[in-house]
């Protein structure tokens, strides 16, 4: 297995776990399972957890993305980030359409379904990350 997969797997595994274990006490702790009105919007628990486990795994996922795993890459931090975000809202897109999908239609238990949505969107992820946020120059040198 190369290193950068590894390191991959190790980061994005062990912010995948913080972020499930976010997902279901703020679900069944902190939004006891009850909508989350904020006034102008409503938001049914699973969804709020699923926004609450992205705020706080954002961060660490873009640092641990930028100085453990793909480290090589020579563009701009604020770019790196700015590709980092883009990705990241791929995957909450992602996730929340598979939620609609499971919790909603399918009447899923929301941890479970989040469970499933996270094996999904790891692999795109990986493969956004990989080719278009932390992209090196060893890989475009490789692709022309």
């Amino acid at each position: 297995m190369p290193l950068q997969t590894f390191r991959y797997a190790a980061c994005g595994g062990g912010n995948t776990l913080l972020s499930l274990a976010l997902y279901s006490v703020s679900y069944n702790f902190i939004f006891q399972k009850e909508i989350l009105h904020l006034g102008f919007v409503s938001f049914k628990p699973h969804i709020a957890a699923l926004f609450f486990a992205t705020v706080i795994t954002f961060p660490i996922g873009f640092y641990l993305s930028l100085y453990v795993v793909f480290h090589g890459s020579e563009m701009k931090k604020r770019i790196q980030l700015f590709r980092y975000f883009l990705v990241v809202m791929g995957c909450v897109i992602l996730n929340y359409a598979g939620l609609k999908l499971f919790v909603e239609v399918l009447h899923w238990y929301p941890t479970v379904s989040q469970i499933l949505n996270t094996c999904i969107v790891v692999l795109f992820s990986y493969v956004s990350q990989r080719h278009f946020s932390f992209k090196s120059t060893a890989v475009i040198k490789n692709e022309a």
